[in-house]
């Protein structure tokens, strides 16, 4: 575990085992990730597991808390062809924190380095703005 100098913000280890997990295994369809202030930790807050939606998704992401997540979106393309995705989404809504979501934008650019195999970054600051349209819009 590597302390960030800038932020001060250090990635516990089980981070990037369990989203090596989903990007290798599939053991998980999404991973919500926290950052646990009082110990200046980014944690795993919750997994998904393969078989939960989209919805189960973005039903875990509190309403006024900021998170980081990644979610394994499946899609087919117009020729047919079943892909991923591994999206990144930073959530910071407007309702949180000032100090939190500070700290969150200044520990983004690092957490996300410790995750390697993302493909698409979202940022959100309410639930329209990670809609399953953006979602696919994005992946195509």
């Amino acid at each position: 575990m590597k302390a960030n100098s800038a932020s001060g913000m250090a990635v516990n280890d089980e981070c990037k085992l369990k989203f090596l997990e989903l990007k290798a295994k599939r053991n998980y369809r999404f991973i919500v990730f926290k950052i646990e202030e009082r110990i200046q930790q980014v944690m795993v807050d919750r997994l998904g597991k393969p078989d939960e939606s989209y919805e189960d998704f973005t039903a875990c992401l509190p309403a006024n808390e900021c998170r980081y997540a990644v979610f394994d979106f499946d899609f087919t393309t117009d020729e047919n062809c079943k892909k991923s995705k591994i999206f990144f989404i930073a959530w910071s809504p407007d309702t949180s924190k000032v100090r939190s979501k500070m700290l969150y934008a200044s520990s983004k650019d690092r957490f996300k380095r410790e995750l390697d195999g993302i493909q698409v970054e979202l940022q959100a600051t309410d639930p329209s703005e990670i809609s399953m349209d953006i979602i696919k819009g994005r992946a195509l």
